[in-house]
């Protein structure tokens, strides 16, 4: 089968200046978030997997180039762009060296895949964002509820797994920790094993890996209590059809951008429901937003309420997905009131985001190191400023919408691991971006 070339841009920087209010429809890509753990269960399931939707992020090509030094073998169809179909190992292989998984935060997805292929997984410690301490204890007591052992060192960490697997495994997490209970997913995919999760975290990329593996044969019940998954008798042949689902967050992006400048869009390809915490935001906020299945529109603004913007991460279920709080503070700096914002999910995302937007003249009153507050609407300024990590990145340019003249986003690097090309999906809803060549 053929292998379509993938296609990353070199440019490092954008110039932002404002304009008019961004207006026009938009698709959003695969979720980086959701790609991530589906193409893990893929591989943990030992049959073929036809995955559509794969977005072009450099964390997902990073993973699948991961998944074939792992000695899975990863197909891409040329007559279809965004689809690869993931093929089981061709027997036990020797562990192979992944310094690159270090690249990437869900490099700890690729455990179950490893100890399928290889019995045991040897990995750096993870890389990604470096917005504070997001420890794997509660992972690795997963794998030791499966029986496996787990061993750690300076550079990183080491499962072996267990010599017989077990049965049936039951656990209970402390909170609702998404990668925690996305790896207890995976790896009863590869053990065979019966789960019974207690606590789980419901976020739809959690809700989607358990409705792919339905597809597989697998017997899934999901409650706010628990989460049961139950393996199918034997092994089902043929290849199994999943899909990744469009990126909610780089939609909740998309329409903060078009809230920011009193703009009018549609953002495409998004499960609506999935955006229902940020659309009651905006909705407080005085912005209409309407549904749909497939679909998120911002209509303009006739008057903004003057309500304050409560932008609190939360794991709990229907919670405010913490990745949706960098562009919610950005789009209140352009709202009168006084916003508060608070993530402690990732303790150490404001320590990137806020110094950036006080280089833009951001006045952002840090409570502690998880929580702050603001008052708007604030005149901005361009200025230089860095894309620290993806999530910063994708503020920076909602907030340089409205900032008076010309800022340059560097850094791009960064906001590519998890969107493709946002400023060129910004530039189709109008917005003065140019690239700066490297």
């Amino acid at each position: 089968m053929e292998i379509a070339p993938t296609r990353m841009t070199g440019v490092d920087a954008v110039t932002v200046r404002p304009g008019r209010p961004l207006v026009g429809t938009v698709r959003a890509d695969g979720s980086k978030n959701a790609a991530l753990p589906l193409l893990a269960a893929a591989a943990s399931l030992c049959r073929s997997v036809h995955l559509s939707g794969v977005p072009a992020s450099a964390d997902v090509q990073t993973m699948l180039a991961l998944l074939q030094r792992c000695g899975y073998r990863i197909a891409h169809p040329v007559s279809e762009p965004g689809a690869v179909i993931v093929l089981p190992h061709g027997g036990p292989v020797d562990m192979p060296g992944l310094a690159s998984a270090a690249r990437i935060r869900a490099s700890y997805y690729l455990v179950p895949p490893l100890l399928a292929a290889c019995g045991q997984a040897t990995l750096p410690w993870p890389g990604g964002c470096q917005i504070g301490d997001r420890g794997m204890d509660l992972h690795f007591a997963v794998y030791e509820a499966f029986g496996d052992t787990v061993l750690l060192d300076d550079a990183g960490y080491r499962v072996l797994a267990a010599k017989r697997a077990r049965d049936k495994v039951t656990l209970t997490l402390p909170f609702r920790s998404r990668g925690a209970s996305i790896a207890a997913m995976c790896r009863t995919v590869a053990s065979g094993s019966r789960l019974e999760l207690g606590n789980p975290n419901l976020s739809p990329e959690t809700t989607g890996v358990l409705a792919a593996l339905t597809t597989a044969g697998w017997a899934a019940h999901a409650s706010a209590e628990k989460i049961t998954l139950v393996p199918p008798p034997g092994v089902p042949a043929g290849t199994v059809a999943w899909t990744v689902p469009g990126d909610k967050i780089e939609a909740g992006t998309l329409a903060c951008a078009i809230a920011a400048t009193g703009g009018e869009g549609r953002i495409e390809g998004v499960n609506g429901p999935d955006l229902k915490a940020l659309a009651g935001l905006l909705d407080w906020a005085g912005i209409p937003v309407t549904l749909a299945h497939d679909a998120i529109t911002v209509h303009q603004a006739r008057d903004v309420s003057r309500r304050p913007l409560r932008g609190i991460a939360s794991l709990a279920p229907d919670g405010l997905d913490a990745d949706f709080e960098p562009a919610l503070m950005a789009l209140a700096l352009n709202l009168p009131g006084i916003h508060l914002f608070s993530d402690d999910i990732n303790p150490g995302r404001h320590a990137n985001l806020l110094p950036q937007l006080a280089s833009l003249g951001a006045a952002i009153e840090e409570l502690s190191p998880t929580q702050c507050r603001l008052s708007g609407p604030q005149r901005l300024g361009g200025a230089a400023v860095k894309a620290t990590d993806i999530r910063t990145g994708s503020a920076l340019l909602i907030a340089a919408l409205n900032a008076r003249g010309a800022t340059t986003v560097s850094g791009l690097d960064q906001l590519r691991r998890g969107h493709a090309d946002l400023p060129a999906k910004l530039r189709t809803l109008g917005a003065d971006i140019t690239e700066v060549p490297r």
